[in-house]
């Protein structure tokens, strides 16, 4: 069984849209998008620097176009307002933080124009939470779950990402991840700063909830035509409309990947491909899900070999 996962914020690196967009039809695509969200893909996934795409405003929009046009090339995903025409049906969707969106565009929830003039919102809404006060998040490697968190919470930080695979994601103020930096829990190896501008799912991003709240009532999600896992809990989501209100909610609340992972395993899951930019959660599978076959897309020259994987792992 193949699940279709999505990356999150701190995937994306300088160019990396470049040999995406030499893709037949690609580019208009990606005109299309921009013009119609107010701000250009291209230019920011061919030509910005490291500082403007770690930009929330940025960031997100381009991880979802990015998502979107590798899932197409693969024939995993359509640009119709729901997934019939795709060639390759997952067995499974999912998506880590902001890639939740780009995995219920790949469920039939929304439409591509709907998910990425979505995402636009909430990266404005986040920067805008961000920038209230000083914050970021740093990844944790190595240590016993239980015994980092109950560390991160005396620091004041949250465990804002629970990935698996003895990684936790902590997120606070600078101060606050600069004493963990200092005051490592017992058995963490290293703490890692990511390349994101805010302490996201935890309380900073509150300001962030009513603002997408407003933006997803004006939204008609459809049911999810394939298996979609949530961040919130891990389970899956049959109902459309509870999916954009997991959306809103998750932005102040823990992504809980372990707990997706898990869920993989209980429908069987044997292969996992992560669209582009992919290596984040093929990295967390490969220790977690051991057995399962994994691929990331990063460059349309991955496409031939996921394909092949794919049709060794689907019906």
């Amino acid at each position: 069984m193949l699940v279709l996962v999505a990356p999150g914020q701190g995937a994306q690196t300088p160019g990396f849209l470049t040999p995406w967009l030499e893709l037949p039809g690609a580019a208009d695509r990606v005109a299309a998008w921009s013009d119609a969200i107010g701000l250009d893909l291209a230019h920011y996934g061919t030509q910005a620097d490291a500082d403007a795409i770690r930009d929330t405003a940025v960031a997100q929009p381009l991880l979802v176009a990015a998502g979107l046009l590798s899932a197409a090339a693969l024939g995993a995903y359509s640009f119709a307002a729901d997934t019939a025409g795709a060639e390759i049906t997952p067995g499974a969707v999912a998506g880590h933080s902001v890639g939740e969106i780009t995995a219920a565009a790949f469920a039939g929830v929304l439409s591509d124009t709907a998910a990425l003039g979505l995402v636009r919102k909430r990266g404005l809404a986040m920067a805008d939470a961000a920038a209230i006060t000083e914050t970021g998040m740093s990844a944790l490697l190595g240590g016993d779950p239980d015994t980092s968190v109950a560390h991160l919470e005396k620091l004041g930080l949250t465990p804002a990402n629970i990935n698996g695979a003895g990684q936790i994601v902590a997120a606070g103020t600078l101060e606050q991840l600069a004493a963990l930096n200092e005051d490592m829990p017992e058995g963490v190896r290293k703490v890692i700063a990511l390349k994101v501008a805010g302490a996201f799912h935890t309380r900073h991003m509150a300001p962030a909830v009513e603002t997408l709240a407003k933006a997803a009532a004006d939204l008609s999600p459809a049911d999810p035509k394939v298996p979609y896992v949530s961040n919130k809990d891990g389970r899956t989501v049959a109902s459309g409309t509870e999916v954009l209100e997991r959306l809103v909610g998750q932005v102040a609340n823990p992504v809980r990947w372990d707990l997706c992972m898990e869920t993989f395993k209980e429908l069987g899951v044997t292969a996992l491909v992560e669209v582009c930019p992919g290596g984040t959660l093929t990295g967390l599978a490969k220790r977690a899900l051991p057995g399962v076959k994994t691929l990331a897309l990063k460059t349309p020259d991955d496409l031939e070999a996921a394909r092949d994987l794919i049709a060794e792992h689907t019906a």
